[in-house]
Order: C-alpha cells, then sequence, then structure tokens
C-alpha cells in the first residue's frame, strides 16, 4: 500500500479542503465492509470523471483494522431471567467507559455525573464476559449465560448522517470546471450512472452535499434579491423624475454593465493565466458567489452616470427655445467632467483588489472586477450611445406629442 498525502487551502466560510468548491459525496449503508468497498469504488470513480482532481475520504481511514467486541444478546434468555434491555446495555456501559448519570450545576458550571465500577474499567475483552447481572427475580447471573460474545474487526471511526453509517467523500474539481458543471457530471456519471450500470449494491445510497447542495438555493435567492433590487432602483427613480419612461432609459445602462463585468473578468482570467510567463504571480478568478454579488452592487452603480446626463438633458429641453441636440450636448458637455471623476476615483479604488494578489484578495476579486468592469464598459456607453438614444426618445415623445395636440384641435 502506498502513502495518499492532502493538502489544502483554508476558507473563511466553509471546510479546510476545498472551501467552496468541494463537491461532498455522502456514501451510506448498513454494513461497514460493504460500505467501505462501494467508497473506494467511488473515490476511483471519480478519479475518471474529472481530470485529477483532489478527492478525500471522512473519516481518512478506510480499512478495517480496529479490534472489536461485539455483545449479541439472548433476549428471550434475558427475559426469562427478568434483565431488561436497557440494563444489559447500562450495565456493559458501565464497566467499559463509565455510564452517564445525570448533570447538575454546582453554582455557574455544569458538572457530569458518570457511573463506574469500583473494581476499576474492564481492560481485557474477554473478561467481559464474567461481568454478573443482577436478575430482577433474584439471583446474580454473569453477561456469558444472557449474551454471545465474538471479537471481529472494525474500523477506528464510524460516522453517522441521520442514523446511518456513511462514508463522506470530498470533490475538488480543476479549476477550469465550473462548480455548476461539476456537480451535474457528479450527479450524471456517479450519483445516477453506478447505481443504473450496478457498480453499487440495492443497500447504498448515494447523495451530495457540501457547499454544492447549496448551490442551486443560493443562485434561486441570487436571482430574486436582483429582480427586487431592479424593481426598487426604478420606483425609486420614477419617485424622483415623477415620470415613468425616463427611469427605463436610464435602466437600460444595467445591461451593459453586466456584459462588462462578465468580459471584463473574462480578460482578466484570460491575461491573469499566462501572467507567469512574466515572473508574476498567475490569477484564476472563478465565477463563484461572491463575484455574483458584484452584479448586485453594479444595479445602484451603473445607473449613477446616466441619472446625471438624462435629468440634466430633461431641463435643457424644458428651457424655451432649446433644441433636442443642443440640450443633450449641454448634458453631457457639463456632466462629462463629474462622471469621469467619479468612475475614475471608484476604478482606481477597486484596481488593488483586483490586480495586486495579496492576503484576502482571492476572496473579493470576483466582486471587485465585475464592478470595476461594469463601471467602466457602462461610463464608456454612458458618454457614446447614450446622448444617441436619449435625442432619440426625446424625438419620438416630441412628435407623438405635436401628434396628440393636431388630433386634439380638429
Amino acid at each position: 500500500p502506498g502513502l495518499r498525502s492532502f493538502s489544502s487551502k483554508g476558507s473563511i466560510f466553509s471546510s479546510n479542503f476545498g472551501g467552496t468548491r468541494s463537491i461532498n459525496i455522502d456514501i451510506s449503508g448498513p454494513d461497514l465492509q460493504t460500505l467501505f468497498a462501494a467508497g473506494l469504488k467511488v473515490f476511483l470513480k471519480s478519479k475518471q470523471v474529472f481530470d485529477n482532481p483532489r478527492v478525500r475520504p471522512e473519516p481518512s481511514n478506510l480499512t478495517m483494522g480496529q479490534p472489536l467486541l461485539e455483545v449479541h444478546p439472548d433476549w428471550e434468555r434475558a427475559a426469562e431471567l427478568g434483565i431488561a434491555t436497557q440494563d444489559l446495555g447500562y450495565t456493559i456501559w458501565a464497566y467499559s467507559d463509565g455510564a452517564f448519570v445525570d448533570e447538575f450545576f454546582l453554582d455557574d458550571d455544569q458538572i457530569d455525573m458518570f457511573l463506574y465500577s469500583t473494581a476499576g474499567n474492564i481492560e481485557r475483552p474477554q473478561d467481559l464476559q464474567s461481568v454478573m447481572l443482577y436478575s430482577s427475580r433474584g439471583g446474580i447471573v454473569p453477561l456469558s449465560a444472557v449474551a454471545r460474545l465474538e471479537e471481529t474487526v472494525n474500523t477506528e471511526t464510524i460516522r453517522r448522517v441521520d442514523g446511518d453509517r456513511t462514508i463522506t467523500l470530498s470533490v475538488i474539481p480543476p479549476r477550469d470546471i465550473p462548480l455548476e458543471t461539476g456537480v451535474q457530471k457528479v450527479t450524471e456519471e456517479i450519483i445516477v450512472g453506478m447505481k443504473a450500470s450496478g457498480e453499487l449494491p440495492p443497500g447504498i445510497r448515494l447523495e451530495i452535499s457540501g457547499a454544492s447542495d447549496h448551490l442551486a438555493a443560493t443562485r434561486d435567492a441570487l436571482f430574486g434579491n436582483f429582480v427586487v433590487a431592479i424593481l426598487v432602483a426604478y420606483l425609486l427613480m420614477v419617485a424622483v423624475f415623477s415620470h415613468w419612461g425616463y427611469p427605463l432609459l436610464i435602466m437600460t445602462s444595467l445591461p451593459v454593465g453586466i456584459s462588462g463585468g462578465i468580459a471584463g473578468l473574462y480578460l482578466l482570467n484570460l491575461a491573469g493565466a499566462n501572467l507567469d510567463k512574466i515572473g508574476l504571480y498567475p490569477i484564476n478568478q472563478p465565477f463563484d458567489m461572491i463575484t455574483m454579488l458584484g452584479f448586485l452592487v453594479l444595479i445602484g452603480t451603473v445607473v449613477n452616470n446616466p441619472i446625471l446626463i438624462v435629468e440634466l438633458a430633461a431641463t435643457n429641453l424644458k428651457k424655451s427655445g432649446t433644441s433636442i441636440v443642443d440640450a443633450v450636448t449641454e448634458a453631457v458637455r457639463i456632466r462629462l467632467r463629474p462622471i469621469l471623476m467619479s468612475t475614475v476615483t471608484t476604478i482606481a479604488g477597486l484596481s488593488p483588489l483586483v490586480f495586486n494578489p495579496g492576503a484576502g484578495t482571492e476572496l473579493y476579486r470576483g466582486l471587485g472586477a465585475i464592478v470595476l468592469f461594469g463601471l467602466l464598459f457602462s461610463m464608456i456607453v454612458t458618454l457614446t450611445f447614450m446622448p444617441a438614444l436619449l435625442a432619440l426618445v426625446f424625438r419620438v415623445s416630441e412628435k407623438g406629442e405635436s401628434l396628440d395636440v393636431v388630433s386634439t384641435n380638429r
């Protein structure tokens, strides 16, 4: 047998092994030998599903090398002698590790009470059969009279989930595989595929747990929050402008910001993967849940620049004798300086988080990249495409009002 070692980088949100990219496979079954054999098959299968993944079992020692003494009671004989089930187990418990009695409080200290044998704990397993039991019908009988002792082997640790003996395999896919794709492959090829192909015994159950188990729920919650944030932002702008159309025009910058954030994250990973060629630390930022929070931040930031232009253009247009082109041009000219100042300062503040590797930066680098590139793309579109769109909307609105006036005069 070879030596298998594991190394991992800790996460402040989840377990040390794999962090939020860990796909945990719970393997449950009634018999340990069958369970360990199934765990080995799933372990080898996970190596085939992914290209060189990191896999760690829990418990880490999947061997049946621990000596074990099993007590098999003869319940009919125990009933004849008047020995209750709980009394039999409690007596063995007291002679071995001590039986829990109760707890009491001494001032602010909680003290547990245990019952031990005055002769001391049993150190040799074969001495357990000579333990004397008191019968409710009178008399004393040895444990060997109501139970059969069998020496066998077991594992050092028995792990249970929902009462079932369970082995958990933590599978960490390679960095180039998204967590959602990894969960899908594990579900199709291991959870469903191994059961369908008959590779696992009928009594073995496989389930996905860990960070991957909450992926869909977290994604749905973020989507719901995203929709609510858009609605709240729109209603607030309706209240400020006292107009239903201008906020819709401003909200067109939101898809641009989201697209810019995704494109910027792609470019960051594309360029960061080659940084080691020039002697720098490579950057590989996955599209994780914290990164997705950047889209919520964008909702409240990318609309700021369009608000400045739309508000001033609408004010200029209300002035008598001002044309649509002059109103929009004047708004862009006046608002250009504050738009550039606010955007540049925000980008400068986020740049160390995104481009300067350091302790803790990898945690929020994705969020910073989404906000940084989203603001940058939004600013470019706001200063180029937005004025043209704004002038077009004003012309359509002006023609509509002219038609209403003509219809009213008729």
